[in-house]
């Protein structure tokens, strides 16, 4: 039988540390931004999340109402935290990087927590909240949608307007 969240071993509690912690690491450098390649996250996760609500029967009209407060809560929480990172444009090559913010990344050591603590909330009291464990997975899921289409919409948004001034620059100074 896998453990369950009150038997759960005591490292199982670690898994989550370890994850932000490499999330923070690879974020506290500054990376090459390819514009490009911005959508290619969200379209996966449209395509899981889309696959996984495919498998289940309608939602009731309150699980939809929950799911759409969800996907607003995402984008907002995706777009500012997208405001926050850093975006350069080198002037001579026009290659841009990004770096997040160390207030970008406390904002996603904030989301791990709500997310943890609604976890051990919802397995606890599903019953009280008038949902299923499911239902609020699939909240948790939307949040995700939220967050990473939001987030990436405003660093594309934002990148594609300082490589355009950049250029606008290049070829006004030539």
């Amino acid at each position: 039988m896998p453990p369950t969240p009150t038997n759960a071993p005591a490292w199982a509690a670690l898994i989550p540390l370890v994850v932000i912690a490499l999330v923070i690491l690879r974020n506290s450098r500054a990376r090459r931004l390819r514009i490009e390649g911005l959508w290619v996250s969200p379209v996966i996760i449209l395509a899981l999340v889309g696959l996984s609500f495919s498998q289940q029967a309608v939602p009731t009209p309150l699980m939809l109402g929950i799911d759409i407060a969800a996907l607003v809560a995402g984008a907002g929480v995706g777009w500012w935290r997208a405001r926050f990172t850093t975006i350069t444009v080198d002037p001579a090559t026009h290659e841009l990087t990004s770096k997040a913010s160390a207030l970008g990344m406390l904002v996603i050591l904030g989301v791990f927590a709500v997310r943890y603590g609604v976890r051990m909330y919802a397995t606890q009291s599903a019953g009280a909240l008038g949902v299923s464990a499911n239902a609020i997975a699939d909240a948790a899921l939307v949040i995700s949608v939220g967050l990473v289409c939001a987030q990436r919409l405003e660093i594309a948004l934002r990148a594609t307007r300082l490589l355009n001034e950049a250029r606008a620059a290049t070829s006004s100074a030539s």
